[in-house]
């Protein structure tokens, strides 16, 4: 497998591989790396779908990416996803994967005439004092001191950064920052997270960070990303052929290992409370889905809190398991033996009553019943004790949502201490109670907040105790490898798999770990198209520095004299004219 970028590869056929009619495939999960494995397999590797075999503990595809309506609680979506035009596995998938909205159209032709005609934006990125702006008005604020720390992670190796927390790195000048405030609520980092995961973020993402302020850098699909994505590509694999067997919970992986070669030889599994399990041979190709963000995941409802599950979690003791055999096989409780930090809480509200969304036109300034863009991505309530964000995205979110109602997500990233007008912490709070909240900082009259909780809205609560663990400080090694080295038929897919520069909590890791792995297992000649490489491109470093010096040129050296005579020089090169382009230098007199 190697990586390539331009036209010449994308667009591609690559040849049938050699032997791929007398192999087949297993996965392990149903989330978006393994049905994108699948689909790479069936339209780059030629295996025709009826020899692939999904195995998935739930009732349903899709993992993380979820939506659904649950009978008597109302609609629930446990988290979002921010999209972005450079998520380049994620967009080759999905070209292939036909619409469900739009005839002759795939998911991707959809999603681009969408946000063409809907560009996203926010008019309010961040309030405070019960609903007012907090003016933090596109700035970073970021001093000259807490600019040297993001360019001294930036110019680090990721050796030197490898173990250690974000407080290792930053001071406390950068988390007093408008930049660090935008940052952590937008990716939800904890200052007790990765910094090296920080450092690869800050690379990933280099091209947007004049979008941070006003969330323009992202783009949304038009439902929930479960009716917009994973439902498209989940029945397109069943055309294909592909078998997809539910109630069934991996519990173990056998291996034959030697020094320079390892083969998985059989699968473990209860199905519906039968023990099972299939042979393997090198014939037979086994991708792994290892970890899992949602595990345990507890819902509330209007009048119930959503639970704190710290029991066994089949998807991280599969992973134990698996680790046992081999130590390139990773290290799981790196990040599965955290929860009090990788822990946190999403609640989605439903509207019952009118009033309700005229506070959010309020802050949005937007109508919410437009079918539009509302809110543009999160608002944080910047002195919410739960530091609060909450969402409202192109309505109806769901297809089968009422008219009159909207669909709110909301998460707060310190879930245990108490509210501002709830006197109790969000995790152990009731939809309602959680509601309560919400439109405190919405500005609703604080007389009308308890009836209008009570009757005119329904929260459902979600707690995730491994949200977040993939954040955990880490080092090489681990996260094992896409395909171990001496792996002969098997790969380890998902957040927790190791691949090169990308950045995990985003659709495009899950795609690219089942892209790798499909392409590498059957020898696939298509490269792989390579992380965007912004953080190579000179116009874009300078366009970030821009931006984070929140449009303040370059310090020249001083006598004046001196200064002049630089500038000059700069003016005759190329190097000039783009520092002027990025407003690092004065214009021209």
């Amino acid at each position: 497998m190697y990586y390539s970028s331009g036209n010449y590869e994308a667009f591609a056929r690559p040849r049938k591989p050699e032997g791929v009619e007398h192999k087949s495939a297993w996965f392990v999960g149903s989330g978006l790396a393994s049905l994108s494995g699948a689909a790479f397999l069936i339209r780059d590797g030629q295996m025709p779908g009826h020899k692939i075999t999904i195995l998935e503990r739930l009732k349903l595809p899709g993992g993380a990416l979820d939506g659904i309506k649950v009978p008597k609680k109302g609609f629930v979506i446990r988290g979002g996803r921010e999209l972005e035009d450079h998520m380049e596995c994620l967009w080759d998938l999905f070209r292939t994967v036909p619409s469900l909205e739009i005839d002759g159209a795939s998911v991707l032709d959809e999603f681009y005439w969408l946000n063409k005609d809907d560009p996203n934006f926010s008019l309010q990125r961040v309030t405070e004092n019960r609903g007012e702006d907090a003016h933090t008005d596109g700035l970073f604020a970021l001093n000259e001191k807490a600019q040297k720390d993001i360019v001294r992670l930036f110019l680090a190796t990721r050796e030197e950064v490898e173990g250690k927390r974000i407080t290792d790195v930053f001071g406390k000048d950068f988390l007093a920052s408008n930049f660090w405030l935008y940052w952590r609520t937008m990716f939800a980092f904890e200052e007790w997270h990765s910094a090296l995961e920080m450092k690869l973020y800050l690379h990933r993402f280099i091209h947007h960070v004049a979008g941070l302020p006003d969330l323009s850098a992202l783009k949304f699909t038009k439902y929930n990303q479960y009716e917009s994505l994973v439902l498209p590509l989940y029945r397109w694999l069943l055309d294909q052929g592909v078998n997809c067997l539910f109630s069934t919970e991996v519990t173990d992986v056998d291996f034959d290992l030697s020094a320079d070669r390892k083969l998985a030889t059989r699968i473990h599994w209860v199905q519906d409370g039968l023990i099972g399990g299939a042979d393997l041979t090198e014939h037979d190709l086994l991708f792994t889905t290892i970890g899992s963000l949602t595990e345990n995941s507890d819902e509330g409802n209007h009048h119930t809190a959503a639970k704190l599950d710290t029991g066994p979690a089949p998807a991280w003791d599969l992973w134990r398991n698996i680790a046992e055999r081999d130590p390139s096989f990773g290290k799981p409780d790196v990040f599965g033996s955290h929860i009090p930090e990788s822990k946190w809480e999403s609640a989605t509200v439903t509207t019952l009553d009118a009033r309700i969304p005229e506070y959010i036109k309020k802050i949005a300034k937007r109508d919410p019943f437009s079918g539009k863009v509302v809110t543009g991505g999160i608002v944080t309530v910047r002195d919410s004790s739960w530091l609060m964000s909450w969402t409202v995205n192109r309505q109806p979110h769901f297809k089968q949502q009422p008219a009159d109602q909207i669909v709110v997500w909301i998460y707060g990233l310190f879930v245990d201490v108490d509210g501002d007008f709830v006197k109790k912490p969000m995790q152990d709070c009731t939809g309602e109670e959680i509601t309560q909240e919400w439109l405190y900082h919405l500005g609703v009259p604080v007389e009308d907040i308890p009836e209008l909780a009570a009757h005119g809205a329904k929260g459902v609560p979600v707690m995730m105790p491994y949200v977040t663990a993939f954040f955990m400080p880490r080092k090489a090694g681990d996260r094992p490898d896409v395909v171990p080295k001496g792996a002969v038929n098997f790969a380890f897919i998902g957040q927790f798999a190791e691949t090169t520069r990308d950045t995990i909590f985003t659709t495009e890791y899950s795609v690219r770990t089942g892209m790798e792995a499909a392409y590498q297992l059957l020898g696939i000649e298509r490269g792989v198209p390579e992380v965007f490489a912004s953080t190579y491109d000179v116009r874009k470093l300078l366009h970030a520095m821009s931006s984070l010096r929140d449009g303040q040129e370059l310090k020249m050296p001083r006598p004046s004299f001196l200064r002049s005579r630089l500038t000059k020089r700069l003016d005759s090169t190329e190097i000039g004219e783009l520092l002027r382009e990025y407003d690092l230098l004065p214009p021209e007199e």
